[in-house]
């Protein structure tokens, strides 16, 4: 297992601090002022904006890593991003479960996001350098992983766990009456704290933040296993990851209307999934190369789209 210098590491973290200071200004410039259509016009122009910028980020990091590292490093880097994007998109679908769910407005969604991403940031850190850890220590644990990937794709095939959010009850989780219990929670959405009648208390706001934060650790559980059958190379499969993790944000309010419409997104993540879980399976026997790995999510992430797109819409029911 190589490693890079801690320069680039250094200089990949203050590019990111970059990169997310201009998102954050330029999608706060003359916001303020704007209401009703013209704020929402001007979100998604942002969301687009933000959306290109990590998308030509993580290609010019490619790029980088072409020149430094060659081929196969920049291949297997592409690879490992394609595969955590994929799966993050499927992960919008319970971000927009969630926000139904805590009843969070539409204004005050970006700011839960923004405290979710840098959150993830840090736990897939920790879960990168643990699974990196434990395949170096325990050559077994890669069937480990490899039955995580494959559990998780059969989980995403049956029916009811990947339904449409809109269509779901919105209906707090059990969790946030045991919370309660210890801690007042108020229902403003608005800020993450506050105080009524003297008393301190938690809001749906920060409820919701910790049930995104929840379900960024269970992600974690398919997605690391994921890139760590791409790539075991930690400077690799940690900006992979994290430059995907970076774009989620904006790729949210870029989606979130297109989410419903991507019917069979949700068995070409499966098909991936299997697809990587069989690739550690096989690992002894038959290696799969960087840039075939890469082809195959390409590949089928084109047709499942181009399927759900171009498949007609269910008929309403009239009852």
């Amino acid at each position: 297992m190589t490693s890079q210098p801690a320069s680039h590491w250094i200089l990949f973290h203050l590019a990111l601090l970059v990169l997310l200071a201009a998102e954050l200004l330029y999608s706060r410039l003359g916001l303020s002022k704007l209401t009703g259509e013209a704020r929402a016009r001007r979100q998604h122009r942002n969301a687009i904006a933000a959306t290109v910028m990590w998308v030509a980020a993580a290609l010019l990091f490619a790029a980088y890593i072409h020149r430094s590292q060659g081929t196969q490093a920049s291949t297997q880097f592409l690879a490992g991003y394609a595969i955590e994007e994929s799966l993050s998109i499927d992960n919008l679908f319970v971000f927009l479960l969630l926000f139904r769910v805590f009843k969070i407005p539409a204004t005050f969604q970006p700011r839960v996001l923004f405290f979710g991403v840098a959150g993830a940031i840090l736990l897939r850190g920790f879960f990168i350098a643990a699974g990196l850890t434990l395949l170096e220590r325990f050559n077994w644990i890669s069937y480990f992983f490899a039955l995580v990937l494959l559990a998780a794709a059969a989980r995403l095939l049956v029916p009811g766990e990947h339904g449409d959010p809109a269509g779901q009850a919105s209906k707090p989780p059990r969790w946030t009456r045991w919370i309660a219990r210890i801690h007042p929670v108020s229902l403003r959405s608005d800020v993450f704290f506050t105080t009524e009648n003297g008393t301190r208390m938690l809001t749906m706001l920060s409820l919701s933040l910790i049930a995104i934060e929840t379900a960024d650790i269970i992600f974690a559980l398919d997605s690391i296993p994921a890139v760590l059958s791409i790539t075991r190379e930690p400077f690799l499969a940690y900006t992979s990851n994290i430059l995907a993790v970076m774009g989620l944000r904006s790729l949210f309010f870029l989606l979130a209307q297109m989410l419903r419409k991507l019917r069979y997104l949700h068995l070409g993540l499966a098909v991936i999934l299997a697809f990587a879980g069989f690739k550690m399976l096989a690992a002894k026997f038959y290696v799969v190369g960087p840039l075939a790995s890469l082809a195959v999510i390409f590949t089928v992430l084109a047709l499942t789209t181009f399927a759900s797109l171009l498949a007609p819409r269910p008929a309403q029911s009239s009852a």
